[in-house]
């Protein structure tokens, strides 16, 4: 607890947390929203289903040029017009759902609030690096954000259904986004901890994802993305086979507490062994664990074996970021981070559209084969590729402080 406390106790840390906590908590109900929201408007899945997944497919690859801009002019003058932006499109999305618009109208629209979903979260881990980089206290604040995501996925999903259930699904979205815009308008506002721009290009063709080892840890986020959106679909189909569908909420949520927990354990201590190292033993045990998914039929196991796979996941989530941080320049961590975030948001789209084939034509048990396959198959690519996760030479030269635990 005592290097938690010591990270939260960094001088200006309240002051950007804050604004962002109050960002990022829309970030989670945007998929879920569309969906909600275009299948309200046609009564259709098929169509809410292509929405949201235009919307999480934009986000993800729009989402690192909006880094990549970041790094390069600073967070706040690409924040400030990106939030317009968004407010534009998601405004237009309510508008033309209410109005019952073809879902060709939807689909575009809903892609374009995607693409402009300001990346909040990304910023902040940068700022945590500028900060704490080179110190033992990153892999804590990486922790911190790893948690804070964790309860924006819980907590948003929640209060999205009951404003969609008590009200509509344009009534719940209307209030995410005046949540993004305050937050984000009030992050961009506070300079403290935020990196300075600085103004060169990535010469290589494919930008930051050329540098060595960026691609590789893209693909482990998104193995670790699939296993979000496959237990979603998992957890809800085969509840509902066992004749208890309201416990699908409480299940997922036993596997959110327990990636908290796993993170806040993992964040406390002070490793020794490489990062590497630890990434791909984290995505072995990580596949292991949620093996332990194909054979729950019962809902007692199926608590115990999601409460497993969360103790995992947090913690390998937190390494990669450790990871990449030490892989690239200053002038593209930004953009950096947000290709992980976009291979995560990949990952949990199409998790949870392969799960759902399985769940259709072979039944619901058939939707946890997806997160041992795809963790283990990441698992062994790190494994032959580990070399490339090796840090820069400048980031090693210095010793970092120990941390007192």
């Amino acid at each position: 607890m005592r290097s938690y406390l010591a990270v939260l106790a960094t001088p200006g840390a309240w002051r950007f947390l804050t604004p962002a906590l109050v960002a990022r908590l829309p970030y989670a109900m945007l998929q879920m929203g569309v969906l909600l929201l275009v299948q309200w408007s046609t009564g259709s899945y098929g169509a809410a289903g292509v929405a949201a997944a235009a919307s999480a497919v934009a986000q993800a690859l729009i989402g690192p040029q909006t880094g990549r801009l970041a790094d390069r002019y600073g967070q706040a003058r690409v924040l400030l017009p990106q939030v317009a932006l968004h407010a534009l499109a998601l405004g237009a999305l309510l508008a033309l759902a209410a109005g019952q618009a073809p879902v060709p109208y939807l689909v575009l629209t809903a892609a374009l609030a995607g693409a402009t979903v300001p990346q909040v979260g990304a910023m902040v881990r940068a700022r945590w690096a500028h900060r704490l980089g080179g110190s033992g206290k990153l892999d804590t604040a990486f922790a911190v954000e790893s948690i804070t995501d964790e309860l924006t996925f819980t907590l948003a999903p929640v209060a999205l259904v009951w404003l969609s259930t008590a009200f509509s699904p344009v009534v719940a979205l209307t209030a995410a986004l005046t949540l993004i815009v305050a937050g984000t308008v009030g992050f961009a506002a506070v300079r403290t901890g935020a990196p300075e721009p600085v103004p060169v290009r990535v010469r290589t063709s494919g930008g930051v994802l050329r540098r060595r080892g960026v691609a590789l840890l893209a693909a482990a986020f998104l193995a670790m993305g699939s296993v979000f959106g496959s237990l979603q679909v998992g957890i809800t189909s085969l509840t509902a086979a066992l004749g208890s569908p309201a416990l699908a909420g409480p299940v997922y949520g036993t596997f959110s507490a327990a990636s908290v927990v796993g993170g806040l354990l993992y964040g406390a201590v002070r490793w020794r062994v490489p990062a590497r190292t630890r990434l791909a033993a984290g995505l072995l045990l990580l596949a292991a664990a949620t093996s332990a998914l194909t054979v729950a039929g019962s809902i007692g196991l199926l608590y115990g074996a999601a409460a497993l796979a969360g103790l995992v996941i947090a913690p390998v989530v937190i390494t990669g970021y450790t990871i990449i941080d030490g892989l690239v320049d200053a002038e593209v961590r930004t953009e950096s981070f947000t290709w992980l975030n976009g291979a995560i948001g990949l990952g949990i789209a199409t998790g949870s559209s392969a799960a759902g084939q399985l769940v259709d034509h072979l039944g619901p048990a058939l939707a946890f084969v997806v997160p041992p396959l795809t963790t283990g198959l990441a698992a062994l690519l790190v494994l032959t590729r580990l070399r490339s996760l090796r840090p820069l030479p400048e980031r090693t030269a210095a010793p970092a402080p120990v941390l007192q635990h």
